[in-house]
């Protein structure tokens, strides 16, 4: 029942959302330069599937997952559109966590589900890349959530994924002049490295 609610709720959020282009999350965008040339990438929980997109136009195997069909059809239409191919699937993410060992970049942005953090580090294969992003308490503005249960603490991410290796982290708050940087959010850049044992 509560997998209906949810699936509902988010296609109705999809459906009343404007057109335009999904875009690539700036986590993704600013340290793309990390991602391999080949491989298989996931966009978790990924709405409209910027990140899907942005993955399939370098060259990766993109799927992307959603609970919505609303916005997998979007992605589905704009992936055909640019004569992409990216493999999608209407998945509860929360309740079907990717399998251990099947990706090698997960990319999960404006999504919190603390619960399957330890999943997701298992799902990235040897050498793996993990790029999150997504909001804070600590904000600048009112966008994002207003319960505070889907937002980070402070550096809670690092501990969310503790086990893999941190490549980039950014955490701006409040702190200094808060016109400048992406605010609002926390962003991890993260590896499995090769030698990690579970």
């Amino acid at each position: 029942m509560a997998d209906e609610q949810a699936r509902g709720k988010w296609n109705r959020k999809y459906s009343e959302a404007p057109s335009g282009k999904p875009g690539a999350c700036a986590a993704l965008k600013e340290y793309a330069f990390l991602l391999p040339a080949t491989g298989t990438a996931l966009d978790l929980a990924c709405g409209r599937g910027g990140n899907a997109l942005f993955l399939a136009r370098r060259g990766l195997q993109a799927h992307a997952w959603d609970i919505s069909g609303e916005a997998i059809g979007t992605l589905v239409r704009e992936a055909e559109a640019e004569g992409l191919r990216v493999v999608t699937a209407v998945r509860d993410v929360q309740a079907s966590p990717p399998a251990p060992g099947t990706f090698d970049v997960i990319c999960v942005s404006f999504y919190l589900e603390r619960e399957i953090c330890g999943a997701l580090t298992e799902a990235l294969s040897p050498g793996g890349l993990l790029f999150y992003q997504t909001f804070i308490h600590e904000k600048v503005t009112d966008e994002g959530p207003s319960n505070p249960a889907y937002r980070l603490g402070a550096n809670e991410l690092l501990g969310l994924f503790a086990p893999l290796h941190v490549l980039a982290y950014r955490e701006l708050g409040r702190v200094g002049d808060t016109g400048q940087g992406v605010r609002d959010t926390a962003w991890l850049v993260a590896q499995k490295r090769l030698d990690q044992t579970k």
